[in-house]
């Protein structure tokens, strides 16, 4: 395997075992984990730089509540006033209707997805920062506890639920991530093409004094037609250089 895709695999790898750890790894499983890559000190130094700076603890936890905005807490403030009124139960009482949940008992699966709502908050406090709203995160993950309740006829014994559950709510916030992520690259990408046809237009249009047609900035540019009414579609019709057939 590549190196550097090893490295990146591998970087991926650690900060998925820090979520599960409550967003802390120890020098030691840093050091395990990049020990096929034979780093020195100082390369895994900068491997612990960049984990701090993904407000991930080495040895112990980081106040994941230092790195959220005020907007963030005023609305987990709210958020978890809401479903306090929900109230707490024993361990015997979250085993009981655990097992019920995993008999097919909808009652028993919709009251274990209420018990988890304040783990859904604290994992998506981990995922925070990342270009995406909070309450988003919450909402996907609160979906993905929903389905996950009705799921659970699957497992042996009710210990292994929490983890299940948790784990597919962190599954389900990556992938609004990556999702969301995906989206911006695609607009920026848009942004650019509208820019760079733009500022040919200009150009061409300064040259003539007049607005130009897309053939002409197509034969002036060495940018296809195709492209040139994209960008102007993209635009919403604001490239004011170009003079456009309502036709076309």
């Amino acid at each position: 395997m590549n190196k550097e895709v090893l490295f990146a695999k591998t970087l991926e790898q650690v900060k998925k075992l820090a979520k599960e750890q409550g967003n802390c790894v120890s020098e030691e499983q840093v050091k395990e984990a990049f020990e096929p890559l034979s780093f020195d000190n100082e390369q895994l130094q900068m491997v612990f730089n960049y984990l701090v700076k993904a407000k991930i603890g080495i040895n112990e936890p980081v106040n994941i509540d230092d790195y959220l905005t005020d907007e963030e807490k005023d609305y987990l403030e709210d958020y978890l006033k809401e479903i306090q009124i929900l109230g707490d139960v024993s361990e015997g009482e979250k085993e009981a209707i655990t097992l019920s949940a995993m008999a097919g008992e909808s009652y028993a699966q919709g009251r274990l997805a209420e018990i988890y709502l304040k783990d859904v908050v604290d994992i998506a406090k981990l995922y925070a920062g990342q270009g995406v709203f909070l309450e988003d995160l919450i909402g996907e993950g609160n979906v993905a506890l929903a389905v996950g309740t009705g799921m659970l006829g699957c497992l042996e014994n009710a210990t292994e639920a929490q983890g299940m559950l948790m784990k597919m709510v962190m599954d389900a916030m990556e992938a609004y991530i990556a999702e969301n992520a995906s989206i911006e690259k695609i607009d920026q990408k848009a942004v650019d093409k509208v820019n760079r046809v733009m500022e040919k237009a200009r150009e061409l249009s300064e040259e003539l004094r007049r607005k130009v047609t897309p053939e002409e900035l197509s034969a002036e540019s060495g940018l296809s037609k195709n492209q040139i009414l994209e960008a102007v579609r993209i635009s919403g019709n604001k490239i004011e250089y170009i003079e456009v057939d309502p036709n076309e």
